[in-house]
């Protein structure tokens, strides 16, 4: 029944093309035969197209965008559906909803000369990612283990990719501090919102605590996972290739927590773990220091 009510809202989201082009059908007579299209940092109209081109770039758009959704929705849910999946689901409604949002807002400048904002559809698509990666860091994060004492704690950061976000930034705090319209600064400062708590994330890295019933991964402060001891089954030291991507990484029940070239990469009875770190002997021998301590009672 899960599955297939998800399916049904992925069916959904196609009713999208048929309403924008309803949208069109309805004020066809009213609309001008070249439509303010394209609008700089200031709402005012820098970019024309006959209303044909209008419609048919629109509709070109939701197909793409309806398209990728469905395939990664499709790819996603496919062994199961859970909160994440809901989530995405939410997420990319809400990139169809903003779609359909510009658009009618082009048609009501053209038709009333209605100001066009769409950065109030940002934020609520910004309120979604960010729903999104705490709903994504959320799943699958197991139960705390027991109390126990510490045998070892490792801390993966990079300061390198934390200097490169924070060069990043520099472009948008510039633009914030220059530009002086005011969508174009409200748009900067999302970028910069999502910037500085990607800089966060490279600079304070992620702690691995090695624990006699399991090892609990955390970033500044919030638990991210936490893996049983019993729950593994072996665990290696391997390459972590660039196109990987860094930060958190996978879906379901894999994931892995890397910001470097090297993990060390744990197999178990329900899923997969990968643990970046510079020097991954160390974590292997904290590992090893973990599986063979003995609980006195």
């Amino acid at each position: 029944m899960n599955r297939r009510l998800f399916q049904f809202a992925i069916v959904l989201l196609w009713l999208a093309l048929p309403l924008v082009a309803l949208q069109y059908r309805q004020a066809w007579d009213q609309l001008p035969v070249h439509m303010a299209t394209h609008f700089n940092a200031a709402n005012q109209a820098n970019g024309w197209m006959s209303r044909g081109e209008s419609l048919r770039f629109i509709l070109r758009m939701l197909a793409i965008a309806l398209t990728v959704s469905t395939i990664v929705l499709v790819t996603v849910s496919w062994h199961k559906v859970e909160a994440f999946t809901w989530a995405l689901l939410a997420m990319f409604a809400l990139v169809i909803g903003f779609l359909m949002s510009a658009n009618h807002a082009v048609l009501s400048y053209n038709l009333h000369a209605t100001p066009v904002h769409p950065e109030r559809m940002l934020v609520l698509l910004v309120l979604a990612v960010v729903a999104l990666i705490v709903v994504y860091i959320a799943s699958h994060r197991h139960p705390p283990l027991p109390a126990g004492e510490t045998l070892a704690v490792e801390t993966h950061a990079s300061r390198l990719w934390g200097v490169i976000i924070l060069l990043a930034l520099l472009g948008p705090a510039l633009a914030v501090a220059l530009v002086p319209v005011a969508p174009a600064r409200f748009a900067l400062g999302l970028v910069g919102f999502i910037g500085v708590g990607a800089f966060l994330m490279a600079w304070g890295g992620f702690q691995y605590r090695f624990m006699p019933h399991g090892v609990e991964i955390s970033m500044l402060g919030f638990r991210l996972r936490s893996i049983p001891r019993s729950a593994i089954l072996s665990y290696s030291i391997e390459p972590w290739a660039f196109i990987r991507g860094y930060g958190i990484r996978g879906i379901g029940d894999t994931r892995a927590y890397v910001w470097c070239n090297k993990v060390v990469h744990i197999r178990m009875s329900n899923g997969e773990v990968y643990l970046g770190h510079d020097d991954p002997e160390r974590v292997v021998r904290d590992l090893d220091q973990m599986m063979g301590f003995v609980t006195r009672g």
